[in-house]
């Protein structure tokens, strides 16, 4: 271990052996060589009283509870990793809470004027002397701004970064211990892990990116029906300080009160999980911890969502694998489903495919016949979670991401009523993802955006096969082929050839027939051959190039 590092935190480093003993983990403090740090006493009486008693997932829990923010934090997002952990441990872990006192006024006022640069009363015309809510990270007061408008204001809490930096500097060499003494870490990289939660837990820690993830949302959101996301004050927001709208309503988890003000329970929960699969499957920008604290109903009927500091991003890759993953489960089709697994996720060399497409295949039969209303996708996604942890499948995190908060959505439409279906208001997306898929104007594009790296294939392609023939001139490449072999390859190798030539002259008259229709278009004539229209033939001619290479290609079955 870094001996600097141990002495700069040695009180926190001897807090957090000390908590390893007392909730039963002091085998773990003797595996890292860290047994010196531990007080004699700790030592002694080995274990917190009734501890023994206790599951393995509530001693994690008490555990992370007792050593403060970072670790609640933390552990809050690792119970969203169903697919490393097991699922009562998770679960376990997901009923954290932020049992923090709220941190003077006075010192919320020091932050604010300091961050804004200007006195309270030249910011805000009324400033609540108590928050509203108080978390591990920060706490939300009930202001007006100078201009009249009604805000809540999200202060962070003093220090909070120093705090947590360390404990992620620690964890980082306790984890990076384990690796080096621990096969079981090694294989879990456990290092890899931490890293990936505390990037995230930093990320929270800046207000500024859940301003601008604020934004988005409310740029994207302009498409979505029934979506309202609240306007923020930039002018008076900062790293530490969050200044938003301020949004009265009725919370999703208040049934009764949706049920008196006029709402129908059923229809409030279409709207809200039909705004997150928007957001999921078209928008690949999702809100990452959509609860029903951070979802109000509005008097109009319309959905606000709160809280961006968790957010889910899918790029344009996982985005189309995902939806490849959607149609494919639609068609209970086992081989589309494992090979969209195998891209959306890191599947080892050595996994045993005959196995894995045995279990998919065990997976799907659960489901096959069975209406999509019966099934819960919670469920389906622990047992997907299960497949993958049985054959050391890990997703990437922005794809555990995505199955919380597809769990947590399907647990609000649930208590608002338990016989929604997330998966029958799924189904319609489904078919728009397919229409989608197939969009000619879309594959167009693709083709479009793709044509430079295909100019650039084209390009090398002389030159690699003279590399190529260089090295077998020079003996370097050796090749044992029978003459029924040499011929049957030489026939390949002829039609492979006749089709680069037909693609590479398409490809030259298709750039020679913009070049004409931008030049028929400045001068505003036709440009004909004698009397017949050139554009025309030029069309004429490029689709029956294009309709003659796409028959070869699909005789040929390749």
């Amino acid at each position: 271990m870094d001996v600097g590092r141990r002495f700069r935190h040695l009180h926190r480093y001897r807090e957090i052996a000390s908590a390893f003993v007392r909730y039963g983990f002091g085998y773990l403090i003797k595996d890292l060589g860290l047994a010196e740090l531990v007080p004699y006493r700790a030592a002694w009486s080995g274990k917190k009283k009734g501890v023994d008693k206790k599951s393995l997932g509530i001693r994690i829990r008490m555990f992370l509870e007792e050593l403060g923010p970072t670790f609640v934090k933390l552990g809050q997002m690792a119970g969203s990793r169903s697919d490393l952990l097991p699922e009562d441990i998770a679960a376990e872990l997901k009923s954290l809470q932020d049992n923090v006192a709220p941190f003077p006024f006075e010192e919320a006022v020091a932050i604010i004027e300091a961050e804004l640069g200007d006195r309270m009363d030249a910011l805000f015309s009324e400033f609540a002397d108590r928050p509203v809510a108080a978390a591990s990270i920060g706490q939300v007061y009930l202001a007006v701004l100078s201009t009249g408008e009604p805000v809540a204001v999200k202060v962070q809490r003093p220090n909070i970064r120093t705090i947590v930096e360390t404990d992620l500097e620690i964890l980082d060499e306790l984890a990076r211990m384990a690796e080096r003494r621990m096969e079981w870490a090694k294989r879990y990289r456990i290092r890899e892990m931490a890293e990936e939660l505390g990037r995230s837990l930093l990320a929270e820690l800046d207000y500024g990116q859940e301003r601008r993830n604020a934004e988005k949302f409310a740029v994207l959101g302009a498409s979505i029906p029934h979506l309202y996301i609240p306007e923020v004050y930039s002018q008076r927001s900062s790293a530490k300080i969050l200044t938003m709208e301020r949004i009265d309503g009725i919370k999703l988890s208040d049934k009764q009160g949706l049920t008196l003000a006029g709402h129908s329970p059923t229809d409030v929960a279409d709207r809200f999980v039909s705004i997150i699969l928007h957001q999921v499957l078209f928008d690949g920008f999702f809100h990452g911890d959509p609860h029903p604290g951070n979802a109000i109903v509005l008097e109009d009927g319309r959905i606000a969502l709160l809280d961006f500091g968790m957010v889910g991003k899918l790029s344009t890759t996982t985005k189309l694998y995902f939806s490849s993953l959607v149609i494919a489960l639609r068609g209970q089709n086992t081989q589309g489903i494992v090979r969209s697994i195998s891209r959306l996720g890191l599947i080892p060399e050595n996994v045993n495919r005959e196995s894995l497409y045995q279990d998919v295949d065990e997976l799907r039969e659960i489901y096959y016949g069975v209406p999509l209303s019966k099934i819960s996708i919670g469920d389906s996604i622990r047992r997907m979670m299960d497949v993958a942890r049985k054959h050391d499948i890990r997703f990437p995190s922005e794809l555990t991401l995505l199955a919380k908060t597809l769990l947590t959505t399907e647990g609000v439409a649930s208590e608002l009523d338990p016989t929604f279906s997330i998966l029958k208001v799924a189904e319609p997306f489904g078919r728009r993802l397919l229409k989608h898929k197939i969009n000619p104007a879309r594959v167009l594009k693709q083709a479009g955006e793709r044509l430079p790296e295909l100019l650039d294939w084209l390009t090398d392609t002389p030159g690699k096969l003279k590399e190529l023939l260089t090295l077998a001139k020079q003996g370097k490449i050796k090749l044992e082929l029978t003459v029924p072999e040499t011929e049957a390859f030489m026939r390949k190798l002829d039609r492979i050839g006749n089709r680069l030539s037909i693609s590479i002259v398409l490809l030259a008259f298709s750039i020679l027939m913009v070049g004409i229709m931008i030049g028929s278009s400045i001068n505003s004539e036709s440009i004909t051959i004698g009397r017949i229209p050139a554009i025309e033939i030029g069309f004429a001619a490029a689709g029956a190039m294009l309709l003659w290479l796409l028959f070869s290609i699909f005789r040929s079955g390749r």
